[in-house]
């Protein structure tokens, strides 16, 4: 199929020009399609996962076995979304073998929707919905994604206390009222 941008007019929410493969701090969210309770449930503040939210959070723990240049930070899986900080970096475990490398020098694209660069956020982010999916047996995620660009301690402080308190603030959470599984 050819694109055609009178037709499928999607805006991109990535900050253009952006090198989303670059040593950083990024806070990501993942939620289910139609945001459905999939995950599990909230329970006196409590996440208490079903299967899916189990092999949600073991495919979470393995991003770094396939993305050895990734450090995770705090994350918590949600009745119907994931939260999570992942860092970027160049440097990696040299007694596993992985070479240390940089990030790849942009590249043009054609259209924005081109192709997913490697080492990227967004290649990070496919592949662990591609790793839930094949566990799960069929697509729970969303399309996309949300990810904002940590720059400080300030804000990397923030979000690491909202990801960790999120559970405890379920009944306000934007996604409650959202449809049950």
């Amino acid at each position: 199929m050819v694109y055609n941008s009178n037709i499928r007019h999607r805006k991109s929410m990535r900050l253009k020009g952006y090198d989303y493969s670059q040593n950083g701090l990024y806070f990501v969210t993942i939620c289910v399609n139609n945001r459905k309770h999939l995950l599990g449930h909230i329970n006196n503040g409590i996440i208490e996962l079903n299967n899916n939210g189990e092999i949600v959070r073991g495919c979470w723990l393995s991003i770094t076995e396939h993305f050895p240049n990734v450090r995770l930070h705090d994350f918590v899986v949600m009745p119907n979304h994931i939260h999570g900080i992942i860092e970027i970096t160049a440097h990696v475990d040299e007694s596993a073998g992985v070479q240390n490398f940089e990030p790849l020098p942009a590249q043009p694209l054609k259209n924005a929707y081109q192709h997913i660069i490697p080492r990227s956020i967004g290649s990070i982010i496919r592949g662990f919905k591609i790793g839930a999916t094949k566990q799960i047996g069929y697509s729970i995620w969303q399309r996309n994604y949300h990810e904002r660009i940590i720059r400080d301690d300030e804000s990397y402080n923030e979000i690491a206390e909202y990801i960790q308190t999120n559970p405890l603030c379920w009944n306000d959470d934007r996604y409650y009222d959202e449809v049950l599984g």
